[in-house]
């Protein structure tokens, strides 16, 4: 792994004087924060309003100096630091394909994908992510953190055969995040973790190191496999909450995370309840459904971090849930009492 490194000042976060009491139904019955913790297995909850925490609470052992997996929230990340990339002029363009930035990516189905549809899933490209343990992305795990694949560009290369025209279909699949994680490292020139050190990590006060996860060929795992402590977590929450703003700083472009969260009309594959039953997709980003702009990031296994920009709400949720998708929709009704009695 690469670390991320913090800086020497963590940034303050406030502490509420007493937790708020949070209470939902769930299939019919009454629930509270209680319940839901006895339930689900979560490794670690924390609610944060602005900056200041309401509710921080860890399970199983875990406490508040342990690294929490990703999963797939690093994604999202990835997306601000492709955003960033483009406001310093590293990146031209989301519509400039690929292979602009990865002579390795010349001649393939994903060299000719513009970034943009690989930000929305939507490269059209074949590839089968259905956590079986014997799909594609168990390939591209293999290929890439798992360390027994080359790694780097080859990682990606054998998946090469398009299914439908790039930009008409969401298809969920960690390979292109990984191709915009060699479009990122070589647009920057400099490794992705340390991007990420630079622009986000220590700009915004993480009170811990982080690290990510490294192939063979030493390039960042960014479809994954980021570690951080909850309360960083919290922070890059809230900064997206802030919409890319911390405490006077611009950090990522306001109209970057604007983009990455909103689906534009004529992106009807993208809208919730058509991406999939009941989330949209922005750049890397899940979009939850309603009038309200709220959206999160999210890991197999019940990671996630869910953010409602009007009242500067976040949740951060690390589980170790037994099945990689499709978990319990228990989070959604919590997630929904804290909007409705926090938000105000």
């Amino acid at each position: 792994s690469r670390l991320v490194r913090a800086g020497d000042t963590p940034s303050r976060l406030a502490r509420a004087p007493s937790e708020p009491v949070v209470q939902y139904y769930f299939q019919g019955a009454a629930a509270d924060l209680d319940l839901y913790l006895l339930r689900n297995p979560t490794t670690g909850l924390l609610v944060a309003r602005d900056d200041t925490i309401l509710i921080e609470r860890y399970q199983y052992g875990r406490n508040d100096r342990h690294r929490f997996t990703s999963w797939s929230m690093a994604k999202t990340v990835t997306s601000m630091l492709v955003g960033i990339a483009i406001a310093e002029g590293r990146i031209r363009s989301v519509d400039d394909p690929a292979a602009a930035y990865v002579p390795g990516l010349v001649g393939t189905e994903y060299g000719r994908t513009s970034l943009r549809d690989l930000l929305q899933m939507s490269s059209g490209v074949r590839f089968v992510e259905n956590y079986s343990g014997r799909d594609d992305v168990a390939q591209l795990a293999r290929d890439t953190f798992l360390l027994r694949g080359p790694g780097g560009v080859e990682a990606v290369t054998r998946f090469n055969d398009r299914a439908v025209p790039a930009g008409t279909k969401f298809s969920y699949a960690s390979v292109e995040t990984q191709v915009l994680g060699l479009v990122l490292r070589n647009a920057v020139g400099r490794p992705v973790a340390e991007y990420l050190s630079e622009k986000i990590w220590r700009p915004i006060g993480a009170e811990a190191d982080a690290t990510w996860l490294v192939d063979q060929a030493g390039q960042e795992a960014t479809y994954c496999c980021m570690n951080a402590v909850l309360r960083d977590y919290a922070r890059l929450g809230l900064l997206l909450a802030h919409d890319g703003n911390w405490r006077g700083r611009r950090i990522v472009p306001t109209a970057w995370i604007r983009e990455a969260t909103t689906v534009r009309p004529e992106q009807g594959h993208l809208k919730p309840g058509v991406a999939t039953p009941f989330l949209g997709y922005g750049y890397q980003t899940w979009i939850l459904p309603g009038d309200r702009r709220m959206f999160l990031l999210s890991g197999v296994r019940g990671q996630a971090i869910l953010i409602d920009p009007a009242s500067r709400l976040v949740l951060v949720h690390t589980a170790v849930r037994k099945q990689p998708a499709g978990g319990s929709p228990e989070l959604r009704y919590l997630w929904q009492s804290l909007v409705t009695t926090l938000a105000n």
